[in-house]
């Protein structure tokens, strides 16, 4: 196919449910695998955009389609009583829960245009979030054999700060990370997060003693990632 420009388009969606987010992701990555498969017959290939979704969540459960439905520790109805969805997704990883003040984002990328290497990607996004993190003087880290993004790594304190998963196809990207941020912690509780037994759960707010405005970590995460990625944004 060659080099295609490596533009990414943003999508804020504010507040919105995990349906009609993963509905419209569901859109988009079909119409991105189908431009793909037509490419191939073309002489010359069409250039196909990529797109990052930017989204807060209404109250959710999602378990990954090799998640463990017993890390769900109340029962659907109660959830139901609650407030809060529940969902199996489509994504890898198990059980986690989105909510307000939590930025999730959601890139949709034709991976021909990056590299085509799945673990780089996993890691490049966890090093977007590690780097942004440390603009706010919290240091975070991987855990081994463990994706996502990690406090106080190797100690009884270990705690997590951001859950990934993604769904890959054709080479383009879906679904992605959450990255708690003011996040009330109390519904951790209820699951067993990420199927990891015997470690915490963090926010941002909670590590600094303040709450953060999302758009201002959605900026400087924006920042290391487009470096990272060697991106252009479009809005």
């Amino acid at each position: 196919m060659g080099k295609l420009p490596k533009r990414i388009k943003i999508h804020q969606l504010g507040v919105q449910s995990y349906a009609d987010s993963w509905a419209l992701q569901e859109d988009i990555f079909d119409q991105m695998v189908q431009a793909k498969r037509q490419n191939r017959s073309l002489e010359d290939a069409q250039p196909i955009d990529n797109h990052l979704l930017f989204v807060e969540h209404t109250p959710v459960f999602t378990l990954g389609k090799s998640g463990d439905l017993s890390h769900l520790l109340v029962s659907e109805e109660e959830l139901k009583a609650r407030g809060i969805d529940f969902y199996h997704s489509n994504r890898g990883g198990d059980i986690t829960y989105h909510g307000p003040g939590q930025l999730v984002g959601y890139p949709l990328l034709d991976l021909d245009q990056f590299f085509t290497d799945i673990h780089k990607y996993l890691r490049l996004l966890e090093e977007a979030i590690i780097r942004t993190l440390a603009d706010y003087g919290i240091s975070a880290s991987r855990s081994p054999g463990e994706t996502g993004v990690w406090l106080a790594v190797g100690t009884p304190f270990a705690r997590k700060i951001c859950a990934m998963g993604i769904r890959a196809s054709s080479w383009v990207t879906m679904h992605g990370w959450a990255l708690n941020v003011n996040t009330d912690l109390k519904n951790f509780d209820t699951i067993i997060p990420c199927g990891i037994q015997g470690k915490g759960v963090t926010s941002m707010a909670q590590e600094l003693g303040k709450e953060i405005p999302l758009s201002e970590v959605q900026s400087c995460w924006l920042e290391h990632f487009t470096e990272l990625f060697e991106a252009r944004i479009e809005y």
